[in-house]
């Protein structure tokens, strides 16, 4: 039994698809299709850079989103794979969108402008420079729960449960400093992450306000294959459910080891993902060595999908 998973922001990198597009028409018509909704030249973003637009959070959104959808049609029509038998599909914060628009819930043209307006709702819903998010490895949720209750209340959040041993913070710069100074000081390892804001926070409650009115007005159908939401770590397949979700999300943290250990209890042994490189594959893995991993990103990896595991 399998389920399908989209990764989210971090996992872009210049020339993503570039095999992909130079082979097969249909995706470079959905590329070229983006270049006119977005009105801006996504594609040569995308497939030639720079890094700095590729990014640029307003950027960086719809194009993971595009190389995630036009992997997932191109394995369906150019391949014949039938993912549509998905026990669960999900993804992690904007990879939620590129499960919903790939399995027919949202539209393909709606989902990339709303993807550029999400993105640059949290881009500027903290000044530029100001918010921080800093990865916390080796540590368990309870014990970076614990400090944050202790010291950083209301000051730093918990912005990503990933994994037993991966958990990000979202605050303020400044309150971010001093919290990785209290984890060295414990000998916890962290990492500053190149982000542009605080996401998945209170922090984030202008791009929320922002938000609210364009997802609410955003035509989605229901689905017939269960999400499991970040907000819940529990599936869903009714529209106007997933509106609220999606409205939450914003500033809620995202509960991605919860939803891959429901997906496994429930039957699952066989993740694939689904879009640029191999994040959640790495983060499924350490939630649990048991079960199969495989990733579509390209020609070879299509050809040696195995949906019967």
């Amino acid at each position: 039994m399998f389920s399908v998973v989209f990764p989210g922001q971090g996992s872009q990198k210049i020339g993503m698809c570039k095999e992909l597009y130079d082979k097969y028409p249909i995706v470079k018509n959905l590329f070229n299709q983006a270049n006119e909704i977005l009105d801006i030249p996504i594609s040569k973003i995308v497939l030639e850079g720079p890094n700095d637009l590729l990014n640029l959070t307003e950027n960086t959104q719809p194009a993971i989103f595009l190389t995630s959808y036009a992997i997932y049609k191109v394995t369906l029509e150019e391949f014949g794979l039938n993912l549509n038998d998905a026990k669960f599909i999900a993804g992690h914060s904007l990879g939620e969108y590129s499960a919903l628009a790939s399995y027919g819930a949202i539209d393909f043209k709606d989902c990339l402008l709303t993807l550029k307006k999400r993105g640059k709702s949290m881009q500027d819903a903290i000044p530029s420079g100001k918010g921080s998010m800093l990865a916390v490895l080796g540590s368990s949720l309870s014990v970076i729960d614990d400090i944050l209750d202790k010291d950083f209340k209301n000051k730093c959040f918990v912005a990503n449960d990933n994994s037993p041993q991966q958990v990000v913070v979202s605050g303020l710069k400044e309150n971010i400093i001093k919290f990785s100074d209290i984890l060295n000081k414990k000998k916890i390892k962290n990492i500053s992450l190149n982000v542009s804001a605080p996401f998945h926070c209170d922090l984030m409650k202008q791009a929320t306000d922002n938000m609210k009115p364009v997802i609410n007005n955003l035509k989605i159908e229901n689905l017939k294959n269960e999400l499991v939401s970040n907000v819940t770590a529990l599936p869903t397949c009714s529209a106007d459910e997933i509106k609220k979700l999606l409205v939450l999300q914003i500033e809620s943290k995202v509960r991605w080891c919860e939803s891959v250990s429901f997906m496994v209890n429930n039957g699952v042994n066989n993740f694939i993902e689904i879009g640029p490189g191999k994040v959640l594959s790495g983060l499924i893995k350490r939630i649990n060595k048991n079960v199969k991993i495989q990733t579509l990103n390209n020609i070879e990896d299509i050809k040696n999908i195995n949906l019967n595991v």
